[in-house]
């Protein structure tokens, strides 16, 4: 097989497949949690240490399985709405961000709010404000009901219309094309939102860009791993939830970037082992709200089935770390907070 990108970059390991079963598994880094969702994850466990069981939260606090089942478990409550939560009780915004009418709806229910919103969609939600304070027409590059999206949108929706992929941009409409400005759900594939900027600057070329990039570093870092190994690849598993945005575009990206096959697990019991038969190269990554004890139990069960020879395949190293809520965080010993 060829490859756009050599082997060679960024692969670490005996360089070859096991001489004795001629297979191998590609492990791409950067995979799993990000910056945010390390902190949304750590923000619940914290805010469990403080106040104790139950801590409510709204929506999943990330898009994992696990992550959910195993805070459950230890006294998290997730709701729907707020008003689920009973009456001055501890309630947790999720990493994807809510809109002003949650934050209000909270309020008058007297609930103790810790907003667990990662700041790269923070991010977003000010420029929504701003370019609708700009009276812009924006034009948000999305889903249709991730929550994320309506956290966004939900800042300015007199402003804020939906583009759900390139088909939708007919449909859209705005009343100066002088003033239009496109931004994004921060988990999508670069390429598919791309795609439909290149569609609405064909129908409105006077198009604005956002003052920064969208699409969340550790999606775009992801899917550039994911790239990198898919030529090599006859099969990539990708570990993580399918409610999961970002999750589900990696198995898009790895079959649209050359491997022959793409399958998403929550866990590796799900790995059907008819995937394997006549595979010598498995690629294996996870999405951003993923631990990496489940990309462990996937390598133990490739391991068992003749994949014990891992090379790690890194296009970028992470290094970006969040502070925690200000409520949250514990004093430091040299002064100030951690």
């Amino acid at each position: 097989m060829s490859s756009a990108v050599p082997l060679n970059l960024g692969i670490t390991g005996s360089g070859a497949a096991d001489a004795a079963t001629g297979k191998r598994v590609l492990l791409a880094e950067p995979r799993g949690y990000c910056a945010g969702v390390d902190r949304a994850v750590e923000t619940v466990e914290r805010a469990l240490e403080k106040h104790g069981a139950p801590i409510y939260v709204r929506k999943e606090i990330v898009h994992n399985r696990h992550v959910v089942d195993t805070l459950s478990e230890r006294g998290v409550v997730f709701v729907d709405e707020t008003d689920e939560v009973p009456e001055s009780s501890v309630l947790v915004f999720s990493a994807h961000g809510v809109s002003p009418a949650v934050h209000e709806a909270a309020a008058a229910r007297d609930l103790h709010t810790i907003d667990a919103t990662c700041p790269l969609v923070t991010k977003v939600h000010q420029e929504a404000k701003r370019f609708a304070r700009d009276d812009f027409d924006i034009l948000l590059i999305g889903h249709e009901g991730h929550e994320e999206v309506e956290g966004t949108a939900g800042e300015a929706p007199d402003h804020v219309q939906l583009v759900d992929g390139p088909d939708s941009v007919d449909a859209v409409t705005v009343r100066d094309e002088n003033k239009v400005i496109w931004l994004s759900q921060t988990t999508l594939s670069v390429d598919e939102t791309m795609a439909t900027v290149a569609r609405l600057r064909e129908k409105f070329p006077k198009l604005q860009d956002p003052p920064s990039d969208d699409i969340c570093y550790a999606t775009q870092n992801r899917q550039v791993a994911v790239k990198a190994m898919a030529p090599e690849c006859d099969l990539v598993i990708v570990v993580g939830s399918r409610n999961s945005s970002n999750s589900v575009r990696l198995v898009e990206v790895a079959l649209g970037a050359g491997a022959k096959a793409a399958h998403l697990v929550d866990y590796a019991r799900e790995i059907d082992p008819a995937w394997l038969d006549g595979v010598r190269t498995v690629g294996v990554t996870s999405g951003a709200s993923v631990p990496e004890i489940l990309v462990s139990g996937v390598l133990e069960l490739l391991a068992g089935h003749g994949f014990g020879d891992v090379q790690t395949v890194t296009t970028a190293n992470e290094t970006l770390v969040f502070s925690l809520p200000r409520e949250l965080r514990k004093p430091n010993p040299a002064g100030g907070q951690r």
